[in-house]
């Protein structure tokens, strides 16, 4: 999946609102470019990530993985902390991520974004 559609956003929405989330990014790049493609979204996207309270806390290069079946590893993944759901879907609704996304669907083969709560131990 590389766009989020409305009906993602509803079930996104249905869940707690009231905590901060981190989303997972796991990314696999097209070919011919696709990753300096990412970083070029990635320096349009971090000011509009950043305005909306957001905070990128990782990026890293995916290498061979451990366990996994053929065709799960990944080129990269990133970690962005939210300071709650309605903020990462106002973020992706401002008329300037409009401007940075279509550079991060020409950059990706695949994605996944799971968003990850905190586990109360």
């Amino acid at each position: 999946m590389i766009k989020v559609t409305p009906a993602d956003i509803e079930r996104f929405l249905a869940d707690d609102d009231e905590q901060p989330i981190v989303m997972l990014n796991l990314l696999r790049f097209k070919a011919d470019g696709g990753r300096q493609r990412y970083l070029d979204y990635l320096a349009l996207a971090g000011p509009i990530v950043s305005r909306y309270g957001a905070e990128i806390i990782f990026t890293g290069d995916g290498s061979t993985a451990l366990c996994a079946e053929p065709g799960q590893s990944w080129d990269a993944v990133a970690l962005v902390r939210y300071p709650n759901r309605s903020t990462f879907v106002n973020m992706i609704a401002d008329p300037d991520y409009a401007v940075a996304d279509p550079v991060r669907m020409s950059a990706l083969e695949e994605a996944v974004l799971q968003p990850i709560s905190t586990i109360q131990l």
